[in-house]
């Protein structure tokens, strides 16, 4: 892909099916020369967001990830990227403004340093995490802060070798899940299980104080390339959806 052109567009408009998750890849780095145009798709708060930070490389991840949502968005909208608009709850999770509401577009966006998850679904809330995979020697002791009991038990139970997939699978699972159901940290952790043993299938194990809310969500191992973890929650009532992944960079079109 030509970096160097001044913009870029997609090629083919994107079509969601109302049974489908579709997550897309975004090599931020690789975009990321293209910041003037990434920016200019930005509205005015965006684009100041982007200038209140202190490194280059953090500015034109940010407004690359916008950029190439806006992008993605006004596809599946048949919309200009620059118009649209979004609205965000008291906990801060993104939603389209009330006059893009046409098909229950649904979306979330994750990003760990050079890598972005961008994931877009119909009429059902949805949240994705993605983390760069690090050497850490106090997993243990994280996760005596943000897991649950029987999580730490499962962490515990695992021979060293498995700890470190474990809890990242752990982690990134838990995130998804609080980004779905929109509450951030402010929803204790131990309030609900995850799966986390290797093998064990991707789910939510356990809700408290509700047992039965498990039942609304589907989860996901999604693959984010070798150096990272990432997970995927859908709300899925009917447990049909089919998740389909890949790189944003196959359907841009570079553009003088």
């Amino acid at each position: 892909m030509d970096v160097a052109g001044s913009g870029f567009r997609i090629r083919v408009p994107l079509q969601l099916a109302d049974d489908e998750v579709q997550v897309w890849r975004v090599e931020l780095d690789v975009l990321a020369p293209s910041e003037p145009h990434w920016l200019s798709l930005l509205a005015p708060d965006e684009q100041d967001r982007a200038r209140r930070f202190r490194f280059d490389r953090h500015r034109r991840r940010f407004a690359t990830t916008r950029g190439v949502l806006r992008t993605l968005l006004g596809s599946y909208l048949n919309a200009e990227p620059r118009s649209v608009r979004f609205r965000y709850s008291d906990k801060q999770k993104p939603a389209l403004d009330a006059a893009f509401a046409q098909g229950c577009l649904q979306f979330n966006v994750s990003h760990s340093e050079e890598l972005a998850l961008l994931a877009f679904t119909r009429a059902r809330e949805i949240g994705v995490d993605v983390e760069r995979v690090r050497e850490n020697s106090n997993i243990e002791g994280i996760a005596k802060h943000f897991f649950s009991e029987s999580e730490r038990e499962a962490l515990a139970s695992l021979p060293a070798s498995e700890k470190q997939a474990a809890f990242y699978r752990c982690w990134t699972r838990k995130e998804a899940f609080i980004k779905a159901i929109g509450e951030g940290m402010s929803l204790p952790l131990h309030q609900f299980d995850v799966s986390l043993a290797p093998g064990q299938p991707a789910e939510l194990l356990a809700t408290r104080p509700d047992p039965e809310e498990k039942k609304r969500w589907s989860v996901w191992t999604l693959d984010a390339g070798a150096e990272f973890a990432a997970a995927l929650v859908v709300e899925d009532k009917d447990k049909d959806l089919r998740v389909v992944t890949a790189l944003v960079s196959s359907v841009l079109e570079a553009v003088p």
